[in-house]
């Protein structure tokens, strides 16, 4: 981790302590600012660079063969399309590999440059791993230039000067600015995207910064899909006559999109509508409810962490992507916490007593990642008939 550029050098990720990262850049020529995290997935690399809860973060891959699948256009995450509400950059221990899968429609490098996404290879990132472990995540600019050249105490400096996630509000940049409905399924080996069946539930998803997949696990469980904006009222959302509501995933600080969120939370749970939350729908949910949320030092980002329902006992691995956690000390009756993690004992999900409210902090949707919490789908769709059943 030296400042002295080796001969070739075409890109860096300068930390805001001055730290330098060299190797060779990948993807769109330029320069990008955010949180640095690793995610220790070892499949799905498309699908994270798309999540838009990466927004602002620039993501170290500590799987060192990243590529080999390629990119497609089915396995986009975020709604819009858009880098600027995904992750800024990517770090890979070796270049991306050409693709070998039937389903590959282009590289990952060149889909990286059409993208506008910043990439960097040849990074130790064991020690980069390593780093943030003992530190915490750090603010950085990655850059790419193909000439090698490169201002590396101005890319420091502003890495020092960027404000980074605390107090941030990302979800309305995130978000959708219209309402629309959604009407693909799960995917099918063979199949593909499934076609919505007959419908069972009208489910309105308010959208922090949704994934794709959580709405196809809805409308595989016979839900007729209706996307909002994350400033949408309990009143507007009231008034289209929902079985279920969702908070979605999404970026930023909690804290900061529950000024305006959370009151809308709390008049929908009050109204007796069953609610589901998933991760930063989960921690606003927990806002609602008066617990409190705080910054991880380094999060949870994989697709191999392990999760105990306490409900059943059960101990499942699940897809997690996540800087921010509830504080498990400060959930209040009649608040019972249903999940916890397996790696360091935070919270990872909550129901309210007596009332069809709950949330998790995992991924049950994955992709990536294993489908062992799809069910908790399912547990909404219970909520939602017992509610019908009256």
């Amino acid at each position: 981790m030296s400042r002295e550029l080796a001969p070739g050098t075409t890109g860096v990720l300068v930390l805001a302590d001055g730290t330098v990262l060299q190797g060779l850049g990948v993807g769109a020529v330029g320069e990008a600012v955010g949180e640095v995290c690793f995610n220790t997935a070892m499949t799905g690399y498309q699908e994270i660079l798309t999540d838009p809860s990466y927004m602002a973060q620039i993501v170290a891959f500590t799987f060192p063969h990243i590529g080999n699948v390629g990119v497609n256009t089915e396995d986009v995450e975020q709604m819009s399309g858009a880098a600027e509400t995904s992750a800024r950059g990517a770090i890979f221990r070796d270049l991306p590999t050409d693709p070998a899968n039937w389903r590959a429609e282009s590289t990952l490098a060149s889909w990286m440059t059409r993208r506008g996404v910043v990439g960097l290879s040849g990074v130790d990132t064991r020690a980069l791993t390593r780093k943030i472990r003992e530190n915490g995540m750090p603010h950085a600019v990655i850059a790419h230039s193909p000439d090698g050249v490169f201002d590396l105490d101005a890319l420091a400096a502003k890495a020092r000067a960027w404000a980074g996630l605390e107090g941030l509000d990302l979800a309305k940049d995130a978000s959708c600015l219209q309402p629309f409905v959604y009407d693909e399924g799960l995917w099918e080996w063979g199949e593909g995207y499934a076609k919505p069946g007959a419908v069972k539930y009208e489910v309105v998803v308010l959208d922090y910064g949704v994934k794709r997949n959580i709405l196809r696990a809805l409308t595989s469980v016979g839900a007729r899909v209706t996307v909002v904006p994350a400033s949408t009222t309990a009143e507007e959302i009231l008034a289209r006559n929902p079985d279920g509501v969702l908070l979605s995933n999404g970026p930023g600080d909690p804290a900061a999109t529950g000024l305006y969120a959370v009151p809308e939370i709390q008049k929908l749970v009050e109204s007796g509508t069953p609610v589901f939350g998933i991760c930063l729908g989960h921690q606003m949910l927990s806002l609602a409810l008066g617990a409190k949320t705080r910054k991880m030092d380094q999060g949870h980002h994989g697709a191999n962490h392990p999760v105990k329902d306490l409900t059943t006992g059960k101990v499942e691995i699940v897809s997690m992507n996540h800087g921010f956690t509830v504080d498990r000390d400060s959930l209040p009756e009649p608040v019972t916490e249903t999940h916890v993690s397996l790696f360091d004992g935070t919270n990872a999900g909550i129901a309210l007593k007596g009332r069809p409210v709950f949330s998790v902090q995992h991924h049950p949707e994955a992709s990536p990642g294993p489908t062992d919490s799809l069910y908790i789908f399912e547990r909404f769709a219970q909520h939602m008939d017992a509610r019908k059943a009256g």
